[in-house]
This record gives C-alpha cells, sequence and structure tokens, in this order.
C-alpha cells in the first residue's frame, strides 16, 4: 500500500461521523472565495474596507471547517435542511420556471399584479384582459 493510499485510507477514518461538505457548504465556499475575489481589488482602495472583507473572510472560513469537522450531524442537517428550503430551492426552481417559460413559444404569461398569480393564455390572440383565477382581478395585456 503506497504512502497516498495510507494517507486516504487515515483521512477515511478520521471524517468517519462527521459532517462533510453538503450544499450549505459548498454555498458557503463559494461565497469565500467571491469574498477573497472582492478583497483581492479592494487591496488597492480603503484600508478599512479591507481589514472587515478579509475579517469576514477569515470569520466565513472558520465557520466553514466548524461546518465540516462537526460531529453533530442532526444540528448540521438542520441547518442544511433549512438552507434548501429557504435560499436554494427558490433560486433553482426560479430560474428553471424561467428558463422553461422563455421556451414555451405557444404561449404568453402574465402576473397579477395583487396576488402574483402567474396566468399562462395563447399566443397570437391579440388584445385581451385576463381575470385572475385567484383573486378575480384584471390583467391587460397583448398575447
Amino acid at each position: 500500500m503506497s504512502f497516498f493510499q495510507k494517507l486516504g485510507n487515515a483521512f477515511s477514518r478520521f471524517m468517519y461521523g462527521r459532517n462533510g461538505s453538503d450544499q450549505l457548504g459548498w454555498a458557503s465556499i463559494v461565497l469565500l472565495l467571491v469574498l477573497n475575489t472582492v478583497n483581492l481589488f479592494m487591496r488597492s482602495g480603503s484600508e478599512t474596507v479591507h481589514t472587515i472583507l478579509s475579517t469576514a473572510s477569515l470569520l466565513l472560513m472558520v465557520w466553514i471547517l466548524f461546518r465540516m469537522f462537526s460531529r453533530n450531524l442532526l444540528k448540521r442537517r438542520k441547518e442544511n435542511a433549512w438552507f434548501l428550503t429557504k435560499i436554494y430551492n427558490p433560486l433553482r426552481s426560479g430560474s428553471r420556471t424561467r428558463r422553461m417559460r422563455s421556451m414555451d413559444k405557444e404561449h404568453k404569461y402574465f402576473t397579477c399584479p395583487n396576488c402574483r398569480t402567474v396566468c399562462r393564455v395563447p399566443r397570437g390572440k391579440g388584445k385581451i384582459i385576463i381575470t385572475c383565477p385567484k383573486c378575480g382581478g384584471s390583467i391587460h395585456g397583448k398575447s
């Protein structure tokens, strides 16, 4: 067995029962990279902004390492589940929905100004007045 295989096995044994990386961890790492990149360009500017960004970057790095090596799996999974339901999934589904709407050439989508409900109508009907199915408000538009 080579040195690197032994090292890999030792690290696997060390990480057993620990949180490791999850979606919140990866998003935090991306945020850390963005923060460090911004900090790189701020170095020539204000010294206080550079110090604040450096401190925030250091604290974020410590928090990422704490989450990765934590043995409190229940709490780390709750944090990740909160991140997935409140931030990650809405952003992901929103971009997917917009992409699907832009690819749909047979329908036009209108958003109700009162309740923000999205209404779909066929294209090519001219100027129309749409009644919102949820609140009953009217939407004027051209399909």
